[in-house]
């Protein structure tokens, strides 16, 4: 039996998590699982309400990070998770995305001696100003199994030294979990109850600290938002940090832009995925976006998912007003269109693929240690 410790921590991580721990399920036989719930995003809006839309069971262990900076937040994590590892002995963990609990968990992991498979592994935007590029970057130096989600992810492990036989090609697991939710998301009643109808409206989300916490980047962000929305209603579900900073900036919301609270993950499905365009600085989105055919503006200057671009919905604008309103009123007048282009992989089947390797070498590891008659390193901390 396969023994898998599985880590979230962020609201991008539940998306990517839910269809490997049903896959998991559906090999119970072979793998056992434990959730572990770090709390770096903690109340109802940002966690709990997720787990219900997606179906997923209530972590097995939470270990209460909660807010703060980021060495803060990571400093709560790794002693808690360190209990826990210990207590486990799992085969694996398994840590998703970019968020500071995916490397401090890998972290502990690794100091451990325990295996460690990163999802979402190779993504890269080439920006070391973004913490995200760190987490990534570091993450993926220290795990034993990169499960990556396309061509350009494993190009990237390649160059930076990453034996080619640490890296699986999965696909893209949020996109397990957007084709297995999106007949549910059609029973979400969000477009009524916002009074809204199918492409006449844009959806947004910002949060990124580059975006929200700059008040002379915040503005021009407005001010862009503030005039599509002279021509096509933009609805916002504000992520509590963007209310923050636009009340601490005295940032208004430009007349036509609409903010609601954050939504639960099938609300929000439901409405972008009936928007007439989607404006984000999110990394998940951009995916989703591309899966669906749903024309995109990223609001930033790069990208970890340049294959959004390639292949699918998606255009980087920046914070620059003419840059966003151009683009916008390009796809408002029909000037853009996308066909579905998904690439390849973005099947629905990718943590099948994910369990599948987990399961593989843990077996291959079995049979080494079996040969050579090599102990098990002790799981517990070796500080000096």
């Amino acid at each position: 039996m396969v023994k898998i410790l599985n880590v979230v921590g962020a609201r991008p991580n539940f998306m990517k998590m839910a269809p490997i721990i049903a896959a998991i399920n559906r090999r119970s036989n072979e793998v056992s699982q434990t959730l572990v719930h770090t709390g770096q995003h903690y109340d109802k809006a940002m966690s709990a309400v997720f787990f219900g839309d997606l179906g997923m069971p209530e972590p097995d262990i939470n270990l209460g990070a909660r807010s703060g900076t980021h060495t803060q937040q990571m400093a709560r994590i790794m002693p808690a998770f360190e209990e826990v590892v210990i207590a486990q002995q799992p085969d694996w963990v398994v840590v998703v995305g970019d968020v500071n609990s995916t490397i401090a968990c890998a972290l502990v992991a690794n100091k451990l001696n325990v295996r460690v498979a990163h999802v979402e592994a190779g993504l890269r935007s080439f920006d070391r100003a973004m913490p995200e590029e760190i987490n990534r970057l570091l993450t993926d130096q220290i795990a034993d199994l990169l499960l990556t989600p396309s061509k350009d992810a494993d190009a990237n492990l390649l160059r930076e030294g990453i034996p080619a036989e640490r890296i699986v090609r999965v696909g893209n697991v949020m996109i397990d979990t957007l084709f297995q939710q999106i007949g549910r998301a059609r029973d979400s009643a969000i477009l009524n109850e916002l009074e809204l109808r199918p492409r006449e409206f844009a959806a947004l989300t910002l949060h990124r600290p580059s975006n929200v916490d700059n008040p002379e980047v915040l503005s021009r962000i407005c001010s862009a938002l503030g005039e599509v929305a002279r021509e096509l209603p933009v609805v916002f579900p504000a992520h509590p940090r963007t209310q923050a900073r636009m009340r601490e900036f005295g940032i208004s919301a430009p007349a036509g832009v609409r903010i609601t609270a954050p939504l639960g993950y099938l609300d929000f499905l439901r409405l972008w995925s009936d928007a007439r365009l989607v404006l984000t600085d999110s990394g998940g989105l951009q995916e989703e976006t591309t899966a669906l055919g749903v024309p995109c503006l990223t609001l930033r200057e790069n990208t970890e998912r340049p294959i959004t671009i390639e292949q699918g919905s998606n255009r980087l604008v920046g914070s620059d007003p003419a840059r966003i309103v151009g683009a916008a009123r390009e796809i408002m007048s029909n000037g853009v269109s996308y066909a579905g282009r998904a690439p390849e992989l973005w099947d629905g089947h990718s943590a099948d693929r994910i369990v599948e390797a987990l399961i593989a070498r843990a077996r291959s590891a079995e049979i080494i240690n079996s040969d050579h008659s090599a102990p098990t390193a002790p799981l517990t901390p070796s500080g000096d």
